[in-house]
């Protein structure tokens, strides 16, 4: 018995045999990372890495050789490839792979082998071992790229026993295509977690200049790298020769790869050589290039064009602008960085996107990834069961719930970090997709744009930081802040008072740059108009508006689920509604504006004039000498029967009911919402003036006070939650 507890005790502690293969230089900069990660930890995994298909070609750059430099230890290196760089060829390198491979994972024996991606060469990996009832994890599965690539890499992700996949659509294609729901990691992209940590490199420019000569400048050059799409060889060559006509016309400085060894490759070389572009004093045509360098060359890029997975994936990391040519990568989701040229029959439009495109910047891009991909992968790794049977189970309509978290394997809370801009206040949040609040972050907000701009990122990394500690994924930060906002520009257009230096700063980009996230940005009336939408009274109502009485008055209004910007952003100033041709003076320059009569600080300012005038303390009223005068203290004077400070708070309350009144005769929405903190004493007098004052139709509509405890915060986040779920927003 003793003996049997010792062998089971060995065998749990058995080191799980990894065998990576890699086929080429792109495939190698997402297993790379995996690789280090699995040799970094010895007692757990004993790594074995093949190499095999152009990797070992002279033509290509003999790129095995990176792979050595990075101190692997290759096992065993397979000449696959059969020359000729046409359909037959591509046929033939997969029967002589499938030859050769057998030896070797005879040999190796692995628990599993690691497969990336849609080439030829791994499809005859993935064959090999399936057939040899060696387990399959295939990275990269269930992704649409709009040509033979599909097909097979779904053909690979049939072989697979196990899948680590990039993005939820991917996760849903492979559910879709019945694989089974637990065998599923959502992990994101390998190859992010090295460029999202180290692209931001001080010697930049020094990598520039050595491939692209010393006077070359930052976004003042363009990366271009075209593959051969094989099930339209002809039509690709014809799209490469426009592109370099258009390259040559355009007179930057490019650097270009050559085309990977797919079937027309060898053409599209010859397409290159014709126009002289190795000569040619404005390109510089490489082979291959380390990817720690590519990383730089892509981020710092005015342009990068071509077809390459690289530019619909990695370059949106960056925020660089990427020209798409052709349908090799249409079916892919991608960022907003990327223009898609599909019917790319002439060189002007080749040349007009280059004109569009060239020197912008865009909000960064992790569709494809976080930067926790490898974590999550050997998390993932360390859970596989080797008694379970090898034989695979197809799960078969119907198909689990899209949404679904209940991946044993990610435990991750899909959350939002939201960011409130006061006058007085800095208030960063991380919220979950229920609207609780998992931490929050308070600061006093500097003076100048400089101090503020600095705070707020700093705490936004720290939040970043803290998010990986609770097990939450933030998908994006939504910032609310004062004052008429361009949401789709992300830029605050004219502040408020409250925040000086505050007028046409673009929030959005250094964000998203400093925190490679999505950002999106709105006005703090805007911002509690969606938190009601998602959080409280509004949910489930077409129409309704909010309406925020604090230090000013500001709102937002849903109309048929769809919060209303306006032509120039400004439809929900709703304290800046008329009520009276000669009240008084509003901050916005104009009399007689609702904010003029209910806001806080209009309040405030009739308490100091009754204060001064000594009316304002009455029996019963605690008022310390020394206390800042409020409009508490107005409030606390009117409960206590002071007729004079209960005449300011009945005009208030009436300018706010007859500014209502007009909103319900305009808009005729179902609901209003007060929010803030002298929304529960406006309700009442409000509820009154509708019932008085307001059309037979519009009576009964009802005045609530919002619940939610920190609506600018749970709007900001909703902005988030919603658009990168549903795209809603």
């Amino acid at each position: 018995m003793e003996r049997k507890n010792m062998d089971e005790q060995n065998q749990c502690q058995r080191k799980l045999k990894v065998c990576v293969a890699t086929c080429n230089r792109a495939d190698y900069s997402k297993l790379a990372p995996i690789m280090f990660s699995l040799k970094s930890h010895p007692d757990e995994f004993d790594l074995d890495v093949v190499v095999l298909g152009s990797h070992l070609i002279d033509d290509y750059g003999n790129t095995f050789r990176m792979i050595e430099q990075d101190d692997f230890d290759i096992k065993s290196k397979l000449h696959t490839i059969v020359r000729g760089e046409d359909e037959a060829a591509m046929v033939e390198s997969v029967g002589l792979a499938l030859v050769k491979l057998p030896d070797v994972l005879q040999r190796l024996r692995p628990d599993i082998l690691i497969v990336h991606g849609d080439r030829f060469d791994a499809l005859a990996l993935a064959t090999a071992a399936a057939l040899m009832n060696i387990r399959i994890l295939h990275l990269e599965g269930g992704e649409v790229s709009g040509t033979i690539d599909d097909s097979i890499r779904h053909s690979i992700s049939k072989l697979a026993h196990y899948h680590a996949c990039c993005t939820r659509m991917a996760e849903q294609h492979l559910i879709a295509m019945c694989e089974d729901h637990a065998r599923i990691l959502l992990a994101g992209c390998p190859s992010y977690d090295k460029l999202l940590s180290t692209h931001r490199r001080d010697d930049y420019m020094d990598v520039i200049r050595s491939w692209l000569g010393d006077k070359v400048q930052d976004h003042d050059y363009i990366v271009a790298l075209q593959h051969p799409v094989t099930t339209d060889i002809q039509h690709s060559i014809k799209i490469y020769g426009l592109m370099l006509d258009a390259l040559i016309s355009f007179n930057k400085k490019t650097l270009i790869l050559f085309p990977n060894i797919d079937a027309g490759s060898k053409e599209m070389v010859r397409v290159m050589r014709k126009k002289g572009i190795e000569q040619h004093p404005n390109f510089r045509a490489v082979k291959h290039i380390p990817f720690e360098q590519f990383i730089q060359l892509v981020c710092h890029a005015g342009c990068m064009i071509g077809n390459s997975s690289c530019g619909v994936r990695e370059a949106g990391a960056f925020g660089t602008p990427v020209i798409n040519l052709g349908s090799r990568q249409t079916g892919r989701e991608t960022g907003e960085n990327v223009l898609h040229v599909r019917d790319a029959d002439s060189q002007n439009k080749v040349f007009h996107a280059l004109e569009l495109q060239f020197g912008k910047r865009y909000p960064c891009s992790k569709i494809y990834g976080d930067g926790n991909a490898v974590p999550r992968i050997l998390k993932f790794l360390r859970t596989i069961d080797l008694d379970e049977s090898l034989q695979k189970s197809f799960c078969f309509p119907p198909v689990k719930d899209s949404n679904s978290q209940d991946i044993d394997h990610i435990l991750e809370t899909q959350a939002a970090l939201a960011v409130d801009l006061g006058g007085t206040n800095l208030r960063v949040a991380i919220i979950c997709q229920r609207g609780k609040i998992i931490k929050k972050y308070f600061q006093p907000n500097p003076k100048t744009y400089e101090d503020r701009m600095q705070l707020l990122l700093k705490i936004c990394e720290d939040a970043r930081r803290d998010a990986v500690g609770l097990n939450c994924r933030l998908l994006g930060i939504g910032v609310s802040t004062g004052g008429r906002v361009n949401p789709q520009e992300g830029v605050v257009l004219h502040s408020t008072e409250l925040i000086q230096e505050w007028s046409s700063v673009d929030l959005r980009t250094p964000i998203s740059d400093a925190l490679h996230l999505p950002v999106w940005v709105d006005n703090d009336g805007n911002c509690a108009a969606l938190a009601e939408r998602k959080f409280g009274h509004g949910k489930g109502v077409q129409d309704f508006v909010t309406i925020i009485t604090g230090t000013g008055v500001g709102g937002g209004i849903i109309h048929q689920n769809e919060l209303v910007h306006g032509s120039t952003f400004c439809a929900a100033e709703l304290g800046h509604i008329v009520v009276s041709m000669d009240g008084p003076d509003c901050p916005c320059g104009s009399r007689g504006c609702i904010e003029s009569y209910a806001s806080g600080l209009a309040l405030q300012k009739e308490a100091k004039r009754l204060h001064d005038e000594e009316l304002l303390k009455v029996e019963g009223m605690d008022m310390k000498m020394a206390e800042p005068i409020t409009a508490a203290h107005l409030i606390s004077a009117a409960k206590l029967g002071n007729p004079r400070a209960e005449a300011v708070l009945n005009k208030a309350s009436t300018a706010l009911g007859v500014g209502i009144v007009n909103i319900l005769h305009m808009l005729n929405p179902s609901l209003v919402i007060l929010s803030g903190v002298l929304a529960s004493y406006y309700q009442a007098p409000v509820q009154n003036v509708i019932s008085e004052k307001a059309l037979m139709s519009a009576q009964n509509i009802k005045v609530l006070v919002s619940q939610l405890e920190e609506p600018a915060l749970l709007g900001a986040a909703s902005m988030v939650l919603d658009y990168a779920t549903r795209r809603t927003y």
